[in-house]
């Protein structure tokens, strides 16, 4: 294994292991791809340091089992941004103050 692709998984479990991170954002992060980030995880750290591949392992296991609940979070975001955007401009179409008072966004 290339030298520089072995310090990339290292800093990767690394970085998982210390902030819990998940494929995504680790990606994110390091400016790479999901898939780079799972492969160095899954295949390369396993055969680099098995005790470290085991902590990433478990870290990875337990954001997969939160996931669900992530997406429920973002979910509930989105939808009350958009209730609070709408009951925005409701108030906006039936006030009484001229439009001109209000700056455009």
């Amino acid at each position: 294994m290339k030298p520089d692709i072995a310090r990339r998984t290292a800093a990767l479990a690394d970085y998982i292991i210390e902030t819990g991170a998940t494929v995504r954002s680790a990606a994110a992060r390091f400016g790479i791809s999901k898939s780079t980030v799972h492969k160095d995880m899954t295949e390369r750290l396993r055969e680099l340091n098995p005790g470290l591949w085991q902590q990433v392992r478990d870290v990875l296991i337990r954001n997969k089992s939160e996931r669900h609940i992530r997406g429920g979070e973002a979910t509930r975001k989105k939808y009350r941004m958009e209730t609070a955007k709408q009951e925005g401009e409701a108030a906006l179409k039936t006030s009484t103050v001229p439009s001109h008072a209000f700056p455009k966004t």
